[in-house]
């Protein structure tokens, strides 16, 4: 049977849920004021969540869900009897410039499953980043979910008409990866991410005649992450994004919680994980790049090596760190300002420019902004001090929410 439009775009829409690498910050260099239409900074990208956290603001689909690999995890696997579709490279097309016409969105997030190799299935992505760019003029967003598999230079064609790429690392570990997801290699996603790493470089050198080379995947490459598919820790989870944030300078890793999906197979676990571990990996993750934490500091708190599920990252730390609070505001180096539950990084910016004009107060980090019904058990002002409050057995009950009465179903 013939599927209009419409059908393939419910079918191909919705199988691209599972894809949470949809964040479109980073570049503001393609404007369309000189010509085109679109824009990818500015008022051009906005960001929209569902309440499960999912990033909307971008004609978010699969090219196609039919795949030839076998990934457990995958819904789209080929051992699966879902509804298949598959959109032309033309219609991909079509659907983005109607779609941004209408203001519906401000760019294209395009995954896709396998179909006959991953070349081929590259080439066509490529063709309609190129099409958009080049035959159509598009300044909007554009974000392609590479294949690892494919050739080298499918990749770095991609790199030049996508703002940003993205390679799956799948799961935290590489054991899990070759049980789960037997036909793809933890060796070529990492030589993927490498490779892109390499080009972005390139890209930022100028030739010895002083011309710049062309822009390659302007906003950077990100990942993506399973979470609870395996046995792996949180400590394991965020080990194996520091590495990637290090050694292949991404912008950004995503966890997306395991879902059980129809006629999953055994070896993945028959119930999800809960939410709130994704949400405590993001925050975790978020004290990783901006607060100077180390891996071993956030999941070394609890002996298991997975996160507080009842309280932040941040917050267990420094309840399982009390011998280093109170801290002296006043004095604090902007390190330790930075690991005080309840101020963010910009409080601590305000709090050191307030510095140079005297000593700041208990009602100065109201105005500026700090949440001291986290923060006044961890601090010494001129008008306050903790007292008994920072090694109280009790201070941790006052944070952790009530307890709940379990349900047996």
């Amino acid at each position: 049977m013939k599927r209009s439009l419409q059908d393939k775009l419910a079918i191909l829409a919705d199988a691209a849920k599972y894809d949470a690498s949809c964040a479109s910050s980073g570049t503001t260099r393609r404007d369309s004021r000189a010509g085109g239409i679109g824009s990818a900074g500015g008022s051009g990208i906005c960001h929209a969540y569902t309440p499960d956290g999912r990033c909307v603001s971008l004609l978010k689909i699969l090219m196609t869900n039919f795949c030839i690999y076998d990934c457990a995890y995958c819904i789209n696997r080929v051992s699966s009897g879902v509804e298949r579709a598959r959109f032309s490279p033309e219609e991909v097309v079509s659907l983005t410039l109607e779609f941004y016409r209408r203001n519906y969105i401000e760019g294209l997030f395009l995954s896709s499953g396998i179909i006959r190799s991953p070349d081929d299935t590259m080439a066509d992505m490529v063709r309609i980043a190129r099409m958009l760019r080049i035959d159509h003029g598009f300044k909007g967003y554009i974000h392609l979910k590479t294949i690892p598999e494919a050739s080298a230079e499918l990749i770095e064609q991609a790199g030049l008409f996508a703002d940003r790429l993205s390679v799956n690392i799948e799961l935290p570990q590489d054991a899990s990866t070759r049980k789960l997801a037997p036909q793809k290699k933890p060796e070529t996603i990492r030589a993927a991410m490498a490779g892109v790493r390499l080009s972005r470089e390139a890209s930022r050198e100028r030739s010895h005649t002083g011309k710049r080379s062309a822009r390659f995947a302007p906003a950077g490459q990100s990942t993506q992450m399973i979470v609870g598919a395996d046995a792996a820790s949180d400590r394991d989870i965020l080990t194996t994004s520091a590495r990637l944030y290090s050694g292949y300078d991404l912008k950004r890793v995503y966890y997306s919680a395991f879902s059980p999906i129809p006629d999953a197979s055994t070896a993945l676990p028959l119930i999800k994980p809960p939410l709130m571990r994704e949400h405590r990996l993001y925050q975790a993750d978020w004290l990783m790049r901006f607060y100077g934490f180390e891996v071993e500091e956030i999941a070394g708190v609890a002996p298991s090596g997975n996160l507080d599920l009842t309280l932040d990252p941040k917050l267990a730390w420094a309840l399982a760190n009390r011998a280093q609070f109170p801290v002296d505001v006043n004095k604090a180096s902007r390190e330790m300002l930075l690991r005080i539950p309840g101020f963010g990084t910009r409080t601590v910016t305000r709090i050191l420019a307030a510095r140079r004009s005297g000593p700041v107060r208990y009602g100065d980090l109201l105005r500026i902004g700090a949440l001291m019904g986290k923060a006044a058990p961890f601090v010494v002002l001129p008008d306050w001090r903790p007292g008994a409050l920072t090694d109280s057995q009790a201070l941790r009950d006052k944070f952790a929410p009530p307890p709940e009465q379990l349900s047996l179903f």
